[in-house]
């Protein structure tokens, strides 16, 4: 049995996958097992998991994929990424285990960092990081892209709540932290995440996007009613350049 259960949603990520999966295979911790969370990729995803050792399991939308591999998960712990995620350091599974253990975290998150060199990427996601720890201990906040948790914990809560379909991830780790496990955001290495997402819908739109979920989430709670268009994971393989 694993230490660790890492479980990536994804759909049409062959792109991205590969080098998520690559910085995996570097990490001095090497007690894990891979789980990808397949929503019908129609690209060559499923077949490059199963070349790097993953279990592939069928998945959906991001938190019914992460219950769906979670279901499928041994390890003690569970990390939840999404492909286009790179693992920064090649101790940093290690690390951050060792770093939750330390302070006896139920679940946790890390900070953020963008695979970019613009300035205005950096601030934003600075701009996050200082949001997060300024409501770590009131209201948390942790991206999907990466949420370590006791597997015991996210049985408990019965994992993520499918009927959500936006921030869901925020959702999580809310009823986590309100079921009275210890939530905490972990200081080893900010994980270093793709900005192709804001690339796509534009910067403005995006802040603006988030400024509006998390005022409306603590207005009148979790998002069952998708209120944007969301498109999930990479360039489906039948679409046109």
């Amino acid at each position: 049995m694993p230490s660790l259960s890492i479980v990536i949603p994804t759909k049409n990520e062959a792109d991205h996958l590969p080098r998520l999966l690559k910085t995996i295979r570097k990490q001095t911790h090497s007690d894990y097992e891979i789980i990808v969370a397949d929503a019908g990729s129609t690209d060559r995803t499923r077949d490059i998991a199963v070349q790097h050792g993953a279990i592939v399991v069928d998945g959906g939308l991001p938190g019914e994929g992460r219950n769906a591999g979670a279901k499928r998960a041994t390890g003690e712990h569970i990390l939840f990424l999404d492909a286009d995620v790179v693992l920064p350091t090649e101790r940093y599974l290690e690390d951050c285990l060792v770093e939750m253990r330390a302070e006896n975290l139920d679940v946790a998150t890390c900070q953020v960092k963008p695979q970019s060199t613009s300035h205005l990427d950096r601030a934003l996601h600075e701009a996050y990081n200082a949001y997060a720890f300024a409501m770590e201990k009131l209201r948390p906040h942790a991206p999907g892209f990466c949420i370590f948790v006791r597997r015991e914990a996210h049985e408990i809560v019965n994992g993520f709540d499918e009927d959500v379909v936006f921030a869901e991830d925020h959702d999580y780790v809310q009823r986590l932290y309100k079921s009275d496990f210890r939530f905490g955001i972990l200081h080893a290495h900010p994980i270093i995440v793709s900005v192709r997402r804001l690339d796509k819908d534009g910067r403005l739109a995006i802040a603006l996007k988030y400024v509006y979920v998390e005022l409306r989430m603590m207005a009148t709670g979790s998002i069952k009613k998708m209120p944007f268009q969301y498109d999930m994971g990479g360039k489906d393989d039948m679409d046109e350049e």
